[in-house]
């Protein structure tokens, strides 16, 4: 969460002509719902069922660039599906910077919004800190700290491209 994926995820598809999809967005416009209703209604485990069969059915795609939430790669085999489906790239950023971005964001995000500086931070840390061996499972890691600006963007999609080797 606040990592860059759909503003690296969006920037990338374009400069290389390809659809991006963002999971939970397509999960969304699926099953008519949020993806807090869901979760509301079906509970983690039933929401982490869905999110795998839309990630299974999304990865049939061709020519997508695909964002997944931040905890589909750490449920089910859902990191070995996409490592064999396309190239994975961990978007790496200090916890500092997504803090400061988590922190001005926090109205549009359920699960922060009640949370003081003191929880946002811990939150983060505990987020991190639980998912980094599913992270650390990815092909790639890219510093996502430099999303703030268009030259930003757009010198990061540059260097992912390298990095990818497309």
């Amino acid at each position: 969460m606040g990592a860059g994926k759909t503003t690296l995820g969006k920037a990338l598809a374009r400069a290389m002509g390809l659809t991006f999809v963002d999971l939970d967005w397509y999960i969304e416009e699926r099953l008519h719902r949020t993806v807090s209703e869901l979760f509301a209604e079906r509970g983690e485990a039933g929401f982490r069922e869905l999110e795998r069969t839309m990630l299974h059915e999304t990865g049939e795609f061709e020519n997508v660039v695909i964002s997944t939430g931040g905890g589909a790669p750490c449920f089910f085999d859902n990191v070995d599906y996409m490592n064999a489906h396309g190239l994975t790239v961990f978007l790496d950023v200090h916890p500092d910077i997504l803090f400061r971005r988590l922190r001005v964001a926090k109205q549009q995000r359920p699960l922060l919004q009640q949370k003081n500086d003191d929880e946002l931070r811990a939150f983060i840390a505990s987020a991190l800190f639980e998912r980094d061996v599913f992270y650390r499972k990815a092909r790639f890691r890219f510093d996502g700290s430099r999303l703030e600006s268009r030259a930003q963007i757009s010198e990061s999609v540059r260097s992912l491209r390298t990095l990818l080797g497309v």
